[in-house]
């Protein structure tokens, strides 16, 4: 029975198994009959169901124009969602994106700009007109309206922005001058454009605040002596040599000190001139000295929050320096000159970093050099003392002629004009580096018009001495002259009122505080012409003359003597700060001063622009002019210092005239603070006055203020070391970093090549049985030791591990040595082929052979 069971179970199972390949070859051959089926189409069949794609294709388009005018007709009555649908919304608002990202990254695509610039319009076109398409429903319209009106916003600050530009005064003059010669001549210019808009202000106080007032509400001309013209100098007021001296009716008008009258209130506003003129006077130099150190603070932290730009100085600007978006021809050339301004400034900082010299002859010619240049400042200085001197002996006398009565302006204008080449010729003995051998020149011309002045200035006040003296005398004159008018106008009659005397016939003081005026006045205008002369002639005709004269000259004009001229930025710019002390100086003697001055600067910025751009060439030794504007200002400060000092002495130490000016008739100008406080403040503020005014406290807090700043520099001085010591660092750590680079970069071609070495000698050295093993692992036939690529290292490799590493020989391979008939030890992990136990045999070293 068991026999019976077992062959109907294995019968069972071969029925099975027949069934299983019988339906496998049916379904086989059922397909392979599909196959044949299946013949390939003919051509007529291909172009049937092309005409059918066709036509299917027109349908559909029929189709989708009727519905887009049927939606466009019906867009008023039905909404927004059914003319687009969600994935068209999609689709545009993902192409509009893109349009978008391609508009940003335009400039950085490495197109040509004929096709950047057509892709450009295409991209702005297509978002313009499909991103209104963006909003849904209703709110389409607003959003399209808020996107319009967001682009005009944009195209609006861009615009406002491009006015206030243009607004800046003479930015685009100073541009052209600054791209064909540099940013050393473009500082003077800079520095030009500051000095005018610091005197417009100053014009403005002294104009709104002291003039206009005086000449509206004050007493006319010809009410008061000090307003009158005398009877004997009437006849020749209005002749042009007397106006040109500054003297007749300009001597009695509101552009000088003695013109104003010492009421204490004037008008119906009931306005308070006197000290008016003594707040607008302090004004003006707390105003000044406020902006400069202001400017110079701002210059300060700008040059501090410059990078460290020292590092691949010529790549930058061989690969940024252009601007792509450039597309005026003019602006290109200007663009061209100002980059090539550029690299010339670089090359000669790099040269003069590496420049090798004979230290010992250097400096035996800058000490001689300095010892021409201070016997020439000592000339100068004695010239214009003697000068002052023998113009006063002049002045008491009659008949005298042009050149005696303009002889101290004329002999300052020269040295003003010849000194400063003089000095600059001495200073190539020096050979400095351009930037420090401007300072030095600025620094010299400096020495030279503040030594001229403060002579001029001993020299007058030598004057004012003894027009103080002249003062009594004519004081009792006029005391006597009015008395005497009195007495003969009453006669017997005591009751009846006189006459009032012509102010014309009234006896004058000399007016001290006037003729200081007029002495700033005309060094002014002396100044002005001897400077716009000097610009025609050296600059201009001596161009022309180079110019046209050249082709027929024995020698080569422009290359020899005379050549073209360069733009002297040293003499222009102390020229314009010792012009601006003069100012600082005479404008409480001469309020109209500044008025002159404002004039001065601003025909000086189109005479200047135009000689330096027709007649000037740029410098043979270009340098940046960055620093130098806190150099100038620097000088700046300390001429309003000094300038300040005259003026503080005069006011606190001199007397004024008893019959000109706002302060006649009192012992010093500041008592008219002292007046106001006692008369229109309560008594607590005079006391408060007085005790502050006590030089008990004055001092102390003068010696406070020394503190402060000793403490402030020095802090400034410790962030300055502690700046440098942290770039120096971060110079280092890149240098490190560098050096790691380049060193990993060297060594991973050596690890390889060890690799290439090592690898061979492993496949060569393996047993014949391992080998063996290994075939039979691998039936593919490759190797089973593989070679690692750059950088990878095997498990056992001796540069896988770390220091202990490199002495362990790897799994699976083996150290080339000679094959020997002694017994060896397996390594860690190898299978042991032999049947001896582990451990080191003896007689058996590191590195040494088998026995």
């Amino acid at each position: 029975e068991d026999n019976g069971s077992q062959q109907n179970r294995a019968s069972r199972r071969k029925n099975y198994q027949r069934k299983n390949r019988d339906g496998k070859k049916a379904r086989e051959e059922g397909g392979q009959k599909k196959d044949r089926g299946k013949t390939a189409p003919t051509k007529d069949q291909k172009e049937s169901e092309n005409k059918e794609k066709k036509t299917t294709k027109r349908g559909k388009e029929g189709e989708k124009k009727d519905r887009k005018n049927s939606t466009s007709s019906a867009s008023s009555n039905s909404s927004d969602e059914e003319s687009l649908s969600e994935e068209e919304l999609a689709m545009l608002k993902e192409q509009v994106e893109q349009k978008k990202k391609l508009i940003s990254t335009m400039r950085n695509k490495p197109w040509r700009m004929v096709k950047k610039l057509s892709v450009l319009r295409e991209a702005q076109d297509f978002v313009e007109k499909f991103e209104g398409a963006l909003g849904k429903g209703k709110g389409k319209k607003l959003y399209a309206y808020k996107m319009m009106m967001a682009k005009k916003w944009v195209k609006f600050k861009r615009d406002f922005e491009n006015f206030k530009t243009q607004c800046i005064p003479w930015e685009m003059k100073i541009k052209e001058v600054e791209s064909h010669f540099g940013s050393s001549v473009a500082s003077y210019f800079i520095f030009l454009r500051w000095m005018y808009g610091v005197n417009l202000v100053l014009f403005g106080l002294i104009f709104g605040l002291v003039i206009i007032p005086e000449v509206l509400m004050g007493m006319p001309y010809g009410s008061l002596p000090r307003k009158t013209v005398p009877r004997a100098e009437q006849a020749t007021a209005m002749d042009f040599s007397v106006l040109w001296d500054f003297e007749g009716y300009i001597k009695y008008s509101a552009l000088f000190y003695g013109y104003y009258n010492n009421q204490r209130t004037i008008g119906w506003l009931k306005y308070r001139l006197p000290m008016a003129y003594f707040m607008v006077g302090i004004s003006v130099f707390g105003y000044s000295l406020m902006v400069v150190i202001r400017s110079m603070a701002r210059n300060a932290n700008e040059s501090t929050a410059d990078g460290d730009d020292n590092n691949f100085i010529f790549s930058w600007k061989m690969f940024t320096s252009w601007d792509y978006l450039i597309g005026n021809p003019e602006t290109a050339d200007n663009k061209f000159a100002s980059i090539t301004t550029s690299f010339k400034e670089s090359i000669v900082d790099e040269q003069e970093s590496n420049k090798d010299e004979n230290i010992h002859l250097r400096r035996f010619l800058r000490v001689l050099a300095n010892v021409l240049i201070i016997c020439c400042l000592c000339g100068s200085g004695y010239l214009i003392y003697f000068v002052v001197k023998r113009s006063q002996t002049f002045s008491k006398m009659q008949n005298v002629g042009w050149y005696e009565r303009n002889e101290v302006e004329i002999v300052m204008s020269l040295l003003g004009m010849f000194c400063p080449p003089l000095f600059e010729t001495i200073a190539a003995l020096e050979n400095y580096h351009p930037r420090i051998g401007l300072k030095w020149q600025l620094g010299r011309i400096f020495a030279l018009f503040l030594g001229n002045l403060y002579t001029f200035l001993l020299a007058l006040m030598d004057d004012v001495n003894e027009k103080l003296a002249e003062e009594d005398v004519v004081r009792n004159i006029t005391h006597w002259t009015l008395l005497g008018h009195h007495n003969s106008s009453a006669g017997n009659d005591s009751t009846a009122t006189p006459p009032p005397l012509d102010p014309a016939d009234v006896p004058r003081g000399p007016c001290w505080e006037t003729t200081v005026g007029i002495e700033f006045v005309r060094l002014t205008v002396s100044d002005i012409l001897v400077t716009f002369i000097t610009i025609l002639v050296g600059d201009f005709i001596r161009a022309c003359f180079v110019r046209f004269v050249n082709y027929c000259w024995c020698w080569d004009l422009e290359a020899g003597f005379p050549s073209y001229a360069e733009f002297d930025i040293s003499g222009n710019v102390l020229g314009l700060v010792f012009n601006q002390g003069m100012i600082w100086m005479g404008s409480f003697y001469a309020p109209g001063l500044v008025g002159i001055n404002v004039l001065r600067l601003l025909t000086s910025m189109y005479f200047q622009c135009w000689a330096v751009m027709s007649s000037n060439v740029p410098h043979a030794r270009v340098f940046k002019a960055s620093k130098s504007n806190n150099f100038y200002m620097g000088l700046l400060l300390l001429i309003l210092f000094l300038s300040l000092l005259p003026v503080a002495y005069t006011i606190m130490s001199l007397p004024p005239s008893f019959d000109c000016g706002p302060f006649s008739g009192k012992k010093r100008m500041y008592d008219v603070i002292q007046e106001t406080i006692e008369l229109d403040f309560p008594l607590f503020v005079a006391k408060i006055f007085s005790y502050v005014a006590n030089p008990g406290l004055i001092i102390p807090a003068i010696l406070l203020m020394v503190l402060t700043i000793y403490y402030l520099n020095a802090v400034s001085k410790a962030y300055q070391r502690a700046n440098a010591e942290l770039k120096k660092k971060m110079q280092m750590q890149r240098e490190e970093e560098k050096n790691k680079r380049n060193n990993k970069g060297s060594t991973n071609p050596m690890l390889q090549d060890l690799e290439d070495l090592l690898t061979p000698s492993t496949k060569t050295e393996s047993p014949p049985k391992q080998a063996e093993d290994k075939k039979i692992e691998s039936p593919n036939g490759t190797s089973p030791v593989r070679k690692p690529g750059r950088g990878e290292f095997q498990a056992g490799s001796p540069m896988a591990g770390g220091r202990g590493a490199a002495f362990t020989p790897p799994s699976q391979v083996f150290v080339t040595q000679p094959r020997t008939l002694g017994i060896r030890a397996p390594y860690p992990g190898q299978p042991r082929p032999w049947g001896h136990p582990l451990g080191p045999l003896p007689g058996r070293g590191r590195g040494q052979a088998y026995y």
